[in-house]
């Protein structure tokens, strides 16, 4: 069994420092890299979440504004700055599978339409920012940090990021794209339990699978690299 290990690489993108966690090298260290999106107001774990099984690297990504990653000034944070921050990622490790967790599931749908050939499956799971704003603006959902967090968010991104506008008919959309563009029968899965509206719509779409992380997660360890 492979030993935990913490390693830090850095990436720079929108003049923010991201911090890009190597949890660990796994069984098969030139396997595919499984790419841990955390929730809003959270930060990378200090090793690899109880549950998650990967026969490869598992990363994990400080998303801007959270963790060890750097503040941008002034704020402005939306969903499309964080799509950018993954996407300084995939230029980084190649292809990946990727668990996102809460507002980093809502993440992954986006960047797996962006870079399908990149993103071998999505598994979207329960956790802070799942929600988001609902589909009308000035929604007042606001989240907070959880206590005892080592890594305090910055404020401005609890503020910006809960009140991001996630209309269902929108995320389907993206959906669509990921199904069209990417060589697997099911390339995304909903494991969360808690189904807001996008969520909710995201589920009833031909090719969006159901299953629990364990064996998503599976499935997708089993897939061969794409072209």
């Amino acid at each position: 069994m492979s030993q935990p290990r913490t390693e830090i690489s850095w990436l720079r993108h929108h003049r923010v420092d991201l911090a890009l966690h190597r949890l660990t090298d796994g069984d098969d260290p030139g396997a595919r890299p499984l790419l841990l999106l955390h929730g809003l107001g959270e930060c990378t774990p200090a090793q690899v979440p109880v549950g998650v099984v990967w026969p490869g690297p598992v990363f994990g990504l400080d998303f801007t504004g959270h963790g060890r990653s750097t503040v941008p000034v002034g704020g402005g944070y939306t969903s499309e700055i964080l799509v950018g921050d993954v996407d300084a990622v995939l230029e980084r490790l190649g292809q990946v599978t990727i668990l996102g967790r809460g507002l980093g599931a809502y993440i992954a749908l986006l960047i797996a339409a962006a870079r399908p050939a990149q993103v071998v499956g999505a598994v979207l799971t329960d956790g802070p920012g799942l929600v988001g704003g609902g589909v009308h603006p000035g929604s007042p959902s606001v989240q907070y940090p959880a206590p005892g967090s080592l890594a305090v968010p910055d404020p401005f991104a609890l503020l910006e990021l809960a009140r991001d506008i996630r209309p269902p008919d929108y995320a389907q959309t993206y959906v669509r794209f990921v199904v069209e563009r990417s060589s697997l029968d099911k390339p995304i899965v909903v494991s969360a339990v808690v189904r807001p509206a996008w969520l909710a719509a995201v589920a009833t779409e031909p090719g969006v699978g159901e299953d629990d992380m364990m064996s998503a997660l599976a499935h997708f360890a089993a897939q061969g690299e794409t072209a």
